[in-house]
């Protein structure tokens, strides 16, 4: 049995280089039609560290600066309620959406649904195997989107890895029908430009517009070559997903170049991934705006043509940022936070040697009106939870906590757990809560950790790459508010308008 204790917030001076589970569902192999990474969010090998930070690391933890090896510590304002392990699936637990009492989590060999109508006791509903990095998915409807980042001999679910340089290979969108939550029916497939690494949704009444981001195109790649300035547009007609298809690629990073107007990376700006599309995309359908997080730029742009997006404002940090991740509005719509994964999710860079402006979030205001808007920079925001040389640990996914007039958040930081923090006074964040595990060795490198994080309806759920999926009850004066808000679907990089669509109870 994993212990569990309350802590403090943990400051320590390793100065590092670099339950109830669910009843197991009949696992579902979808119908018509192990994963290759690309760069970013890629699970790295199993790495060594050197004998002296190995011993640096077990002194931690028999000191109390850091848990023991799958040892859970928390605040005392958040309780763990529930874990539910990946069971049928051997494979990395990637993004979660959520539907009425059900979430969707991705996993390098599919998808699983939860219903969650019993927070503490979630129960497996289906586990759809369809292999194929790195399976973010999303909800609208009766429809499920599932994102193809590695290229594959077809488009099946049955599908076998296959080298990008093959004309044949496939990348891309999958659909699937959910109206059965206990059968989901694959019924469309749409290859885009590079694959889809991450994908966000744009759900009108008889559309959803699908915005793909993918990148690292190469000349040796014949459905991913340079210049990939831009991201893919899919329409998916509700009443025919079957004849979804790419109807745009609008260029987002204009420019004379080889690579478009994106920052150059290398040797211009060391240490700073070259734009070669984009990682993610939030969209503010109600603001009809969206913040792109593009490797190596932070883009904001105009989404009233869903079709044809425009660029705004473009800004870069070529002092402390390394690859821009993910993006979240505020409620007001006047911020922005941008995540950095320095190391691409597989480094351990939450240490005093890294700091606390590398790997962090950047906070942008948002300023002006209309298409004369800007991003300013207020502050950086890191977890000062330093973690051991053995923990992969960076900014990840993560979603508002929705209480009126305030900037509250809650965030994945893979192995550095899940943290709970205020960023109302954009110059001036705070943490105010956490949840963690200790490390999964302190022999080597593993990769694990929180890989989403996301308050929905009362709870944060998270979707951790090796222990599975969790469950957290947040108990804070600040964040109390939340639990009023009740909705009916969720996927985080669309973000909805909390306090005119909700549900007061």
């Amino acid at each position: 049995m994993t212990s569990s204790r309350a802590t403090h917030v943990r400051r320590r001076r390793l100065g590092v280089a670099t339950a109830a589970a669910g009843l197991l569902a009949t696992l579902l192999t979808a119908g018509p039609a192990a994963a290759v990474p690309d760069p970013g969010d890629a699970p790295a090998p199993p790495g060594t560290v050197s004998a002296q930070d190995q011993a640096e690391a077990r002194a931690a933890i028999r000191s109390g600066e850091i848990p023991g090896v799958d040892e859970i510590v928390h605040s005392a304002n958040i309780e763990h309620v529930a874990n539910v392990p990946r069971e049928a699936f051997t494979g990395i637990n990637s993004d979660l959406a959520f539907q009425g009492r059900y979430a969707f989590a991705g996993n390098y060999d599919g998808f699983r649904i939860f219903d969650i109508s019993r927070p503490s006791s979630p129960r497996t509903v289906a586990q759809v195997l369809c292999p194929g990095s790195q399976n973010d998915v999303s909800v609208s409807g009766d429809l499920l989107f599932l994102s193809t980042d590695s290229s594959r001999s077809d488009d099946s679910c049955t599908s076998t890895t296959q080298p990008a340089t093959e004309k044949s290979s496939w990348e891309g969108i999958k659909v699937f029908d959910i109206s059965d939550k206990r059968n989901p029916r694959y019924v469309a497939a749409v290859e885009t430009a590079c694959g889809s690494h991450t994908h966000t949704l744009v759900p009108e009444r008889a559309n959803v517009y699908v915005y793909v981001s993918s990148y690292s195109p190469s000349a040796a790649f014949p459905d991913c070559r340079p210049p990939h300035d831009g991201i893919s547009v899919i329409k998916v007609p509700r009443k025919a997903p079957h004849k979804a298809a790419v109807v745009g690629f609008p260029v987002l990073f204009p420019g004379e170049g080889p690579d478009g107007g994106g920052n150059p990376g290398p040797p211009t700006n060391p240490g700073v991934n070259k734009t070669t599309g984009c990682h993610d995309i939030t969209v503010l359908p109600s603001k009809d705006l969206a913040a792109g997080a593009c490797m190596g730029d932070g883009i904001l742009f105009s989404i009233k043509d869903p079709e044809n997006p425009k660029v705004i404002d473009q800004v870069q940090d070529n002092a402390n940022f390394a690859f821009w991740h993910s993006a979240t509005f505020n409620q007001r719509a006047n911020k922005v936070v941008f995540t950095d994964e320095l190391g691409g999710g597989g480094g351990a860079t939450c240490n005093e040697r890294t700091g606390p402006h590398r790997g962090a979030d950047g906070i942008y205001d948002i300023v002006g009106k209309g298409d004369k808007r800007k991003l300013v920079f207020r502050s950086y925001f890191k977890i000062d939870r330093h973690q051991a040389d053995t923990e992969n640990c960076v900014a990840h996914n993560g979603s508002l906590i929705p209480v009126k007039g305030k900037d509250l958040m809650v965030q994945s930081w893979y192995q550095g757990g899940v943290s709970v923090w205020d960023f109302t006074d954009s110059a001036r964040p705070k943490e105010i809560a956490y949840f963690e595990r200790g490390p999964l060795s302190t022999e080597q490198l593993v990769g694990g950790g929180s890989w989403s994080a996301y308050y929905y309806n009362g709870h944060i759920y998270s979707n951790d790459m090796v222990k599975g999926f969790d469950v957290l009850k947040l108990d804070d004066r600040r964040t109390d508010p939340a639990k009023r808000v009740r909705m009916h679907e969720l996927n985080v990089q669309t973000q909805p308008d909390y306090f005119d669509d909700f549900d007061d109870d």
